[in-house]
């Protein structure tokens, strides 16, 4: 007979972990922040504007959960090592660290494309990753468990037509460098209990990211979404809740058995 129990709906949650949530003061991060909060899991919201983390805390408190909120700036090796130390002092553990924090710059191509907006995307995107990683593991590795869900993009398994004025050569090398690093991870950290998972999300509107990025009218913007929706087998962009269950599936030990993917969720976009 098997040592895993018989499925239950129960595998799904989250009850009595502690959840690190980076970038969660909007967008994505206030998404994955409050579903799982809705699993059961102490939610740590963290941003680099405490009063957005805070404010999505206190949406997960009022949905029922438990959250605190800590400022973070996810490229400062100094900053990541107290905000994981203030969350081991007030906590005790770490059970699931979601990567989330990211930032993009204007769509400039590669030859026109200022350094200084290479270096700054890449380092919250590729090193916010890896210190933010490289921070919890210890706890992870002594608790024998964790799981780590990096959130890369399809545009970091392709390249993307600057047409779309969406996302330029940093945004993506960044998040193909988190899609390779996320497997790594898996390898190192397999036979110590500790489970590694990248999002490698499609168009889900709704986040501030690209506004913040790319000053475009509303015309402009219409005109991209209108072509998104050519690009894409269902016709349509995604929204940010639909990313929710995934999330929550491999924070779960309804993954136990999943490490080292990069799943995208497109609504097609990679099949074409």
């Amino acid at each position: 007979m098997s040592q895993y129990p018989t499925f239950s709906l129960d595998s799904f949650r989250l009850d009595g972990q502690v959840a690190l949530v980076t970038g969660s003061g909007s967008g994505l991060g206030n998404v994955f922040a409050r579903a799982l909060g809705a699993a059961g899991a102490t939610v740590v919201s963290a941003d680099i504007d405490l009063a957005s983390a805070e404010k999505t805390s206190e949406e997960v408190r009022l949905l029922g959960g438990k959250a605190s909120s800590v400022a973070v700036d996810v490229s400062d090796a100094a900053s990541v090592e107290a905000m994981n130390t203030t969350i081991l002092e007030e906590h005790g553990r770490m059970d699931v660290l979601v990567n989330n924090a990211g930032i993009a710059s204007p769509a400039d191509r590669i030859h026109d494309m200022p350094v200084e907006d290479w270096d700054r995307v890449n380092a919250v995107n590729t090193r916010g990753v890896f210190l933010c990683t490289k921070a919890v593991l210890p706890q992870m590795m002594a608790q024998k468990k964790g799981s780590i869900i990096n959130i890369s993009s399809v545009a970091g398994l392709g390249g993307v037509s600057n047409d779309l004025s969406a996302v330029a050569a940093n945004y993506s090398a960044s998040k193909g460098a988190v899609a390779t690093l996320t497997k790594q991870i898996a390898v190192e950290y397999g036979n110590e209990g500790v489970r590694c998972n990248a999002i490698a999300p499609g168009w889900h509107l709704g986040t501030q990211l690209g506004r913040e990025a790319l000053p475009l009218s509303e015309a402009d913007i219409a005109s991209m979404i209108g072509k998104l929706h050519e690009l894409t087998p269902l016709n349509r962009t995604g929204d940010p809740e639909e990313l929710a269950g995934l999330l929550v599936y491999l924070a779960s030990d309804a993954a136990s058995f999943m490490t080292g993917q990069v799943i995208a969720h497109d609504g097609g976009w990679t099949a074409w």
